[in-house]
């Protein structure tokens, strides 16, 4: 099919457009965290929305009109700043994972705790952690020898999505009906006074980064640009619904759960919790819960599965490039496109993450280190996306922009997205540390500087001519190997539906780890094959390997 043809038959309207945004971000597991925080859930969620979601929206935009070809972040931060920050941002984009694959599977114990009616396993450390570890690794080994993202991909969209959102907004409004505001509830009684936070107030300035997390792999809509129907106003009329809708979408749910648990009894990693209490408010069967818990369960470990094989092959693709070490055996695929080493490195990393749940005392504490360290590894990614447009605006001063910030020759309101941007992560980052803990200060700091920098920095200035020779050579002794991950990198896996960070992030790579087409294709990205259900059409591979970390829709948020 001609690009031309393609990209008319591909061509997507407003309402396609938001809910397509609407997709990445959309997830319950971030429920209790915005409704932990009470009225002030209004002030938080509309910080994420106005002062963190939208800057990134915009500059994404811009970013994708440049440079409608796969690559996402990793190509953007490549372009504008240099390669050695690109390889940063797409290690960024795997190992934000690390914790966030283990923030996510923390929902796993308390939904079997729910499931049997015995909650107090959800409230255990050493259960959450067992239970953890042993999905991982089955998931882990099962990804060796399935295609997972395929096999699973729906079911866990909708048992653990698509059903629990109908069924908490069914009951959370029936009970609300039932009871109205409750005086002892998270909630509490109305006051205009409990609308602002008490900045002094570590108990609730704890969420902050948290709640900016929903709106992590947001920027991943933008590769959709080429293929709007007038580029410019369909993207900035969809971005504003699609926010809107994100926001309403997310207060009115956790109001509804901060409305039903008692103050102080927030459980941050149990989306039943509410559903049990709902249920007793309605005077309805327990049944119904333990119901709900195992399909959610069942979903989330089928959703984790899917989603283990992306950034798998982001590394593969970066390997074969020459960024990483022969001998760690990266750059080795199976028919899947899928590498063992890479898949078992993540499996034993995320294990030792898990370690948290012995070493911070509580569950609540202990998710509450996950979500932040995986919400500060990711918004480095924003940081360096700043810097690049910035850059950008300078040195491609005259490349075509089918989206502009501010439209015209200035850069004044560029300028302003960017600073609101900055501002915004940095307060926010400055906020969340101030009201930990000393020791939970230290680990998130050590998994900052050494994760998100020390190492990727370290394996950038190590790397040598060598391992790109060396592993062209072994591919062309075993070329079926080359040709597994070529085929499923042009297969267009479809992404995941309504995904958190670490699933965007997955998605991402899957996008990612496809050959680039030329920037006068529009519409030829992750996107195409999986709105259309077809093949991407494989393209000559570029002069310079471009990035492989982060294009497609579909961890982050939620």
């Amino acid at each position: 099919m001609s690009t031309k043809a393609k990209s008319t038959t591909l061509a997507v309207g407003t309402l396609t457009f938001v809910g397509m945004t609407c997709a990445l971000v959309a997830s319950i597991r971030n429920i209790p965290d915005i409704a932990a925080t009470g009225w002030q859930m209004f002030f938080f969620m509309l910080i994420a929305t106005v002062l963190f979601a939208l800057p990134v929206t915009l500059i994404a935009g811009e970013f994708a009109g440049m440079m409608p070809r796969n690559g996402g972040p990793e190509l953007w931060v490549t372009t504008g700043i240099g390669e050695r920050w690109g390889f940063v941002t797409s290690w960024l984009l795997w190992v934000q994972m690390f914790p966030g694959m283990v923030m996510v599977a923390s929902v796993l114990a308390p939904m079997l705790g729910t499931t049997f009616n015995n909650d107090a396993l959800g409230l255990n450390n050493i259960f959450t952690l067992v239970c953890i570890l042993v999905v991982y690794w089955i998931i882990s080994i099962l990804n060796l020898f399935f295609d997972m993202a395929k096999i699973g991909g729906q079911i866990g969209i909708w048992l653990g999505l698509y059903i629990p959102i109908v069924v908490m907004f069914a009951l959370g409004i029936g009970a609300i009906a039932v009871t109205g505001i409750k005086a002892e509830s998270t909630l509490g009684t109305f006051a205009w006074g409990k609308l602002i936070p008490d900045f002094t107030d570590g108990a609730t300035l704890q969420f902050f980064l948290a709640i900016i997390f929903i709106y992590t792999g947001i920027e991943m809509s933008s590769v959709y640009i080429t293929r709007l129907r007038n580029a410019v106003k369909t993207y900035l009329k969809g971005i504003f619904i699609a926010l809107i809708f994100v926001f309403l979408f997310n207060v009115v749910l956790a109001f509804l759960v901060a409305n039903i648990v008692p103050e102080g009894k927030m459980e941050l990693n149990n989306i039943a919790q509410a559903v049990v209490l709902f249920l007793e408010v309605l005077g309805w069967p327990t049944w119904i819960a333990n119901v709900f818990a195992a399909l959610v369960f069942i979903g989330v470990a089928v959703q984790l599965s899917a989603w283990a094989s992306g950034p798998a092959k982001t590394i593969t693709n970066s390997a074969r490039r020459g960024l990483y070490p022969p001998k760690l055996g990266y750059w080795k695929s199976n028919k899947y496109g899928v590498s063992r080493n890479v898949i078992l490195t993540q499996a034993t990393i995320i294990s030792l993450f898990t370690l948290l749940y012995v070493v911070v005392p509580g569950v609540n504490d202990a998710f509450l280190v996950l979500v932040t360290a995986t919400s500060i590894l990711y918004i480095i990614v924003y940081v360096l996306m700043a810097i690049a447009i910035i850059r950008l605006r300078k040195t491609q001063a005259a490349t075509a922009r089918p989206f502009r910030i501010g439209g015209g020759k200035s850069n004044t309101l560029l300028w302003i997205v960017v600073v609101v941007l900055l501002l915004t992560i940095a307060v926010g980052s400055y906020f969340t540390f101030v009201s930990n803990s000393f020791w939970n200060l230290v680990l998130l700091i050590g998994i900052t500087v050494v994760l998100g920098f020390g190492i990727p920095l370290w394996i950038f200035a190590a790397r040598k001519a060598a391992w790109k020779t060396t592993v062209d050579a072994a591919l062309a002794a075993h070329p079926e190997s080359a040709a597994d991950a070529a085929s499923e990198a042009d297969a267009g896996d479809s992404a995941p539906a309504p995904v958190p960070a670490p699933a965007a992030a997955a998605a991402s790579a899957d996008a990612g780890s496809k050959v680039p087409v030329s920037v006068g294709a529009p519409g030829a990205d992750a996107g195409d094959a999986a709105a259309s259900g077809t093949e991407a059409a494989p393209a000559p591979a570029p002069a310079s390997p471009p990035a492989s970390g982060g294009d497609s829709n579909g961890p982050t948020s939620g």
